[in-house]
C-alpha cells in the first residue's frame, strides 16, 4: 500500500462480559385513561452485541444556551465513551452534515466498507405530538447566531480504536448487521430533534428492529420556556424523555454504563 492510499478499516475484537442495565420505562395499565406509571426493568446488553452512538455531538451551535449546556455534559460522555470502548463496545460517531471533516479515515471507511444486506421491513410505531413546543427553534437564550454553525464533532470526545464514523442511517444499519449487534446506546442532541428523528437515531432504528435506550443524563433537548408547555428548560427536557418511554425505548443512567 502507498503512503498516499487510506489504511483499511478493521474489525474491533470481540471481548466477553455484559452490561447489566436498570432500563426505565413507562406504561399505561389502564387503556384509555392518560396515567402512566414509571418502571424498571433489568436489561443484559452483550458488550459484542452492543454500540454507543453519539447523536451530533457538535463543536458549535447557533444556540448559546445549547452550547453551554453540552459543554457540561462532554467530560462524562468522553468518560462513558472510553470505559464502553475498553470493553469492546462499539462506539459510532455521527455528527451529522460533516462527514467531508473524517473522509479516507479508518473511522469513517469502517462504516462505509459494511457489506449491502437486505433492509428490513419498518415497524407501524405510531406517536402522538411531542409534549414541548419547538416551533420556534428551541433556542432559550435569544435569537440565534447563524455565524457559529458546527463543522465537527466536539474535539472533547475521542475517535479511536475501532470506533465508527457515519450520518447515514442505512449505513449504520449495515454495519451493526456486519457484527451481530442488535442493541444502541444512545446519547447526544437534541432530544426532542436529532436524537429522534435522525436516520441512524431512535425512531428509524426503533423500527428497524434494533433494541434502543436513550442515556437519560447525557442528552438536552431544544426547548425554550417561552413556549407551549410553559414550564422550565429542564422540566421541558424531562417531558421529552418521557415521552421516549412512553412510545419508543427505555432509557439509562450512564452510571450504570461505568458501573
Amino acid at each position: 500500500m502507498s503512503a498516499s492510499e487510506p489504511r483499511q478499516p478493521t474489525l474491533r475484537p470481540l471481548q466477553e462480559g455484559a452490561l447489566s442495565l436498570p432500563l426505565r420505562s413507562r406504561v399505561q395499565a389502564f387503556k384509555g385513561v392518560e396515567q402512566w406509571q414509571e418502571i424498571t426493568v433489568e436489561e443484559s446488553f452483550p458488550y459484542a452485541e452492543t454500540a454507543l452512538l453519539l447523536c451530533d455531538v457538535w463543536d458549535d451551535h447557533p444556540c448559546e444556551g445549547a452550547v453551554v449546556r453540552l459543554e457540561k455534559m462532554l467530560p462524562r460522555m468522553n468518560e462513558v465513551v472510553g470505559v464502553l470502548r475498553a470493553r469492546g463496545v462499539l462506539i459510532v460517531h455521527a455528527p451529522s452534515d460533516t462527514m467531508d471533516v473524517y473522509a479516507d479515515t479508518p473511522h469513517r471507511l469502517r462504516a462505509q466498507a459494511a457489506p449491502a444486506t437486505d433492509m428490513p421491513e419498518p415497524h407501524d410505531i405510531p406517536e402522538p405530538p411531542l409534549p414541548v413546543d419547538s416551533s420556534d427553534g428551541g433556542c432559550d437564550t435569544g435569537k440565534s447566531r447563524p455565524e457559529h454553525r458546527w463543522s465537527s464533532q466536539h474535539p472533547a470526545i475521542e475517535i479511536a480504536g475501532h470506533d465508527a464514523v457515519s450520518d447515514k442511517g442505512d449505513e449504520v444499519y449495515r454495519l451493526f448487521h456486519q457484527l451481530g449487534i442488535r442493541n444502541m446506546l444512545i446519547m447526544g442532541v437534541h432530544t426532542n430533534m436529532c436524537v429522534l428523528a435522525r436516520t441512524f437515531a431512535i425512531r428509524q432504528m426503533s423500527r428497524w428492529g434494533i433494541r434502543v435506550a436513550l442515556v437519560r443524563d447525557l442528552t438536552d433537548a431544544m426547548y425554550n420556556p417561552a413556549m407551549s408547555p410553559y414550564v422550565s428548560h429542564e422540566e421541558g427536557t424531562e417531558l421529552v424523555v418521557q415521552h421516549i418511554e412512553k412510545y419508543w425505548c427505555p432509557t439509562v443512567l450512564s452510571a450504570a454504563l461505568l458501573g
